[in-house]
């Protein structure tokens, strides 16, 4: 009697846990659209016809643009150590809203910038573009913990859905500003639009965050959570945690380095005119990752993706840095695409999560922290070097991502145990 008591409540609880999932899930695609309109403004700026129109209008020259696109960068690293703790003071609906309401500042601010032209256009872009900065870090440290609350069996899947909206929105973008070259004879009233529609989309998802169930609110309402001071005084950052922060470092110089240098590489030192077929197999590479991956992260640890796509990646720069073809490029490119970009830092911060169940944010700012500074300081370090010797920076890098991999790996099971612990 007592068993057959059990069991059935058991199943309610299930049962219930199941309901929970499906009523968050209209949240998680609202998160997830946050996404999918940041994948468009991340990358606006690095488009040649923006540039182009933005410089035209702003009178400087188009590589002066990459400045304001260096702001956002700027804007992530002063907001991501405020932003975390935030999030786990004040809850992911808080923070994933300033992160929407802060991105529509920011893209109708580029607006603003177009047509104020040579009166101050620079400034106000490069003003709004910190701005926008600081809006990506309000959304990664809300939204990369709630999908993970709500996908709460699968959260690498949740995490990585999350890129895949981005790479969905940039392989879109360039298809898009084609219709808007068509559309318009000058070409930059529709560039115009573009920025104050994705604005617009912002604004209504600020309202949309506040209308639908997340997670971390209900648990606020059944019983007091413990504040950050108190979960930080319980918290224990080991050499293995404080490796897998780092991490966070070195995928980042990985995908980075290769999506910013490989195509000079292959200009320079394989001979190739026109490289730019490789930013297509790169996103191919990225975008079947995603499912394939979350398709493995069903029966394998999320864990040992840490350390086996570093060692993928590993291999194929070896192998481009000594074969030097055409064939190895377009493969390397492909490659780089899955296993560098196609949600390795997803799965780092899904980790962490689940390593520092109460403090999921404040993780999450750690991680990207570390993700902004590779993005600041590898890049400025690559400008000043040639092709040949950014490649080889870039496996010494992803060389010690692997030797980190290996070692969190190995010490995996001591993390979990301690992880329980402090629980």
């Amino acid at each position: 009697m007592f068993v057959t008591e059990h069991m059935g409540k058991l199943f309610y609880q299930r049962k219930r846990r199941r309901k929970m999932n499906k009523k968050y899930l209209p949240s998680a695609l609202i998160l997830y659209l946050n996404y999918f309109i940041h994948g468009v403004g991340c990358s606006i700026l690095g488009q040649a016809v923006i540039k182009d129109s933005l410089a035209a209008s702003w009178g400087v020259e188009a590589m002066s643009i990459t400045a304001i696109s260096a702001a956002l960068g700027l804007g992530r690293l002063i907001a991501l150590p405020f932003a975390g703790p935030l999030s786990d003071k004040l809850g992911r609906r808080i923070s994933t809203a300033i992160g929407s309401a802060s991105y529509a500042i920011y893209l109708i601010g580029l607006a603003l910038a177009f047509n104020a032209g040579t009166n101050g256009g620079y400034t106000i872009a490069y003003v709004c573009a910190i701005l926008g900065g600081i809006a990506n870090s309000f959304l990664d440290t809300g939204i990369y913990p709630a999908v993970s609350e709500i996908i709460y069996k699968a959260p690498g899947v949740a995490t990585m859905g999350i890129k895949f909206f981005i790479a969905i929105a940039q392989m879109a973008l360039p298809f898009v500003l084609g219709v808007s070259v068509v559309t318009t004879s000058a070409g930059l009233t529709s560039y115009n639009r573009l920025f104050i529609g994705c604005g617009i989309i912002y604004a209504v998802l600020f309202v949309l965050v506040f209308l639908f169930p997340l997670p971390d609110a209900d648990m606020k309402a059944a019983g007091k959570k413990e504040g950050l001071i108190a979960s930080l005084k319980h918290t224990h950052f080991s050499i293995e945690s404080i490796a897998m922060i780092v991490i966070g470092f070195t995928c980042t110089g990985t995908f980075q380095l290769w999506l910013n240098c490989a195509q000079n590489f292959a200009k320079e030192n394989v001979g190739w005119a026109d490289p730019s077929i490789m930013q297509t197999w790169y996103s191919a590479g990225t975008l079947i990752a995603l499912v394939v991956t979350a398709l493995l992260t069903r029966k394998i640890k999320d864990v040992r993706f840490i350390a086996v796509y570093p060692i993928i990646c590993l291999v194929t720069m070896i192998a481009v840095l000594m074969g030097q073809s055409k064939t190895l490029m377009i493969a390397g490119a492909f490659i780089i695409g899955w296993a560098g970009a196609g949600g390795l830092l997803q799965i780092v911060t899904s980790v962490c999560n689940m390593l520092f169940p109460k403090i999921k944010g404040t993780v999450t700012a750690l991680v990207m922290i570390a993700s902004s500074l590779c993005n600041y300081t590898i890049l400025t370090a690559a400008s000043k070097m040639q092709p040949a010797q950014v490649m080889t920076m870039n496996i010494v890098l992803t060389a010690i991502g692997v030797a980190l991999g290996l070692y969190v790996n190995i010490r995996y099971a001591k993390m979990v145990a301690l992880a329980a612990k402090e629980d």
